[in-house]
């Protein structure tokens, strides 16, 4: 199990980290005629030390549960690093919903105000602008390297990890490079380290000999010194993307893949041993246009040859998921590659997207959306709103067996355009309009007044719209309908929203819908 430096997870990891340094003294040349390596790495120290920054951060979460308020305040610090156009480069898991954020130079007593400029959270990355710019006056960026580090090649990770104030300096190792998934949908390289790296770490860079290789973002829980840092590949990416003033993340294919290892698949394909590569098991998308089929062979992406393992080579001792070639090559939105149908070799271009809508979607530093009428609060159904519910084994056991859409169909892509689940979030507000009725919290609303619901803003149109005398809310799968007066349960909401202490009825662009004239 692998935890993020983050107090809480937010966005849906396929593997969740942390990262932090512990204190290494540096060495100190006594004589500059005959100065050392390790000497020649400390007399660079103090310009990457005045480039290294702590952040503060203060955090509010949202409360899926509760959608019109958000968690208490959270206090979190991590690392961050000056880099040109007077910002600060650090992890999204740093700054994603943070109400306010400072940062500290090195050996220095002041605190300055910071905004989040850009954040992905998909390959963990942030930037930060501070209100005074004359602090990079006399804190310079650090160089980043342009090519990827060698496997065993020395680093040094700089940041501000739990045990101490002060800036902390560990070094290691290269262990190794992959490809692998950072927060879905996203993956990118990765270089594995065997510096400590521990929560605090987060955003602090990794450099090997002078120049930048990467910044520190977490580390293999229940494991001994396996660290990671995003490399400064995807950096640069990351950098190049948002400089139109908008971040539109990294293209990839979301095709279902399996490997062609088994013996049996060969003769079932009527295929030979000179072809290699990764079937196609299930297409991403089924319309006839679409250039991959079912039992497709991908053989080459580009000219680059893929084997049976969905791996190609990059120079003579890196090997790495085919996938990665994608944001090397993809051009117009597609990227070419070679395939083998019915035993007949051809060229396709496929369509590759950074975006890749899910029935049950990533926040992204957005607070969920909600609509309370009489004793019922409803929302959207995101992965924030059903990971506690996973965790929770009774609970996922009873949504099951209702046949609940949030467990059913949690890895569904929306039937149509707009499609949501829309929750009740919360257990009834006490109000004797509901009782004897069960709780319904983490119900999907099905149908109001017999109109099937596409999503939360239509479920208050209809609302809006009804004049009927009651208000019938029918659910998903198994289990009672509920049946209210409508006058009733309207001249109600007023009372319950003062009595629970909440604020508005709605978030803003569904309060527009409900005050809407008629």
């Amino acid at each position: 199990m692998q935890n993020r430096s983050c107090p809480q997870r937010i966005c849906s990891l396929t593997a969740a980290l942390v990262l932090t340094l512990t204190v290494l003294p540096l060495a100190r040349a006594e004589d500059a005629a005959t100065e050392t390596k390790p000497a020649q790495e400390a007399k660079s120290a103090p310009a990457v030390e005045n480039s290294v920054v702590k952040v503060f951060s203060t955090m509010r979460y949202p409360d899926p549960f509760k959608p019109w308020t958000k968690q208490a305040p959270r206090e979190v610090s991590g690392t961050g690093v000056v880099i040109e156009g007077n910002r600060i480069l650090t992890n999204a898991h740093v700054a994603l919903y943070a109400s306010q954020v400072q940062v500290q130079a090195n050996q220095s007593g002041d605190k300055l105000s910071a905004t989040v400029e850009f954040v992905a959270p998909g390959i963990d990355l942030a930037v930060l602008k501070l209100d005074d710019e004359s602090f990079f006056a006399t804190h310079a960026p650090i160089t980043r390297a342009q090519t990827l580090p060698e496997v065993k090649d020395a680093v040094m990770v700089y940041g501000y990890p739990t045990g101490g104030t002060s800036l902390s300096i560990t070094k290691g190792i290269v262990s190794r490079i992959e490809f692998a998934p950072y927060n879905f949908p996203t993956s990118g390289l990765r270089i594995q380290i065997d510096a400590a790296i521990n929560p605090g770490n987060s955003g602090g860079p990794a450099l090997s000999g002078e120049r930048m290789i990467g910044l520190a973002f977490s580390r293999l829980g229940g494991a001994d010194n396996i660290g990671y840092i995003i490399p400064c590949e995807e950096i640069e990416l990351f950098l190049q993307d948002i400089a139109d003033g908008h971040y539109d993340g990294k293209p990839a294919m979301f095709d279902h893949l399996q490997t062609f290892e088994n013996p049996a698949l060969r003769p079932f394909l009527k295929l030979d041993k000179g072809t290699d590569g990764m079937i196609v098991r299930e297409p991403d998308n089924t319309d006839s246009a679409y250039p991959l089929k079912a039992w497709d062979v991908i053989t080459k992406i580009g000219d680059t040859p893929i084997d049976n393992e969905g791996m190609v080579k990059l120079g003579t001792n890196l090997r790495v998921r085919f996938q990665y070639l994608i944001q090397k090559i993809a051009r117009n939105g597609s990227v070419p590659l070679t395939i083998v149908r019915a035993q007949k070799a051809m060229a396709v271009s496929l369509p590759v997207a950074a975006d890749h809508p899910m029935l049950l979607d990533e926040l992204e530093g957005e607070y969920p959306p909600y609509f309370i009428l009489g004793p019922l609060a409803f929302s959207t159904g995101t992965t924030l709103y059903v990971s506690p519910l996973s965790a929770n084994a009774k609970a996922l056991v009873g949504l099951s067996y209702l046949g609940n859409p949030l467990v059913t169909r949690r890895g569904d892509r929306p039937a149509f355009p707009g499609e949501q689940l829309v929750v009740v979030s919360s257990p009834f507000f006490p109000h004797k309009l509901s009782k004897g009725y069960d709780n319904s919290v983490s119900r999907v609303v099905h149908a109001v007044n017999g109109t099937p619901i596409k999503n939360l803003r239509h479920l208050v149109e209809v609302l809006h719209a009804a004049k009927d005398e009651f208000l019938t809310f029918e659910f998903a799968g198994r289990g009672e309908t509920l049946v209210f007066p409508r006058q009733e349960m309207i001249a109600a909401t007023e009372d319950i929203l003062s009595d629970n202490g909440i604020r508005a009825q709605a978030s803003p662009e569904l309060l527009e819908v409900w005050q809407a004239k008629k």
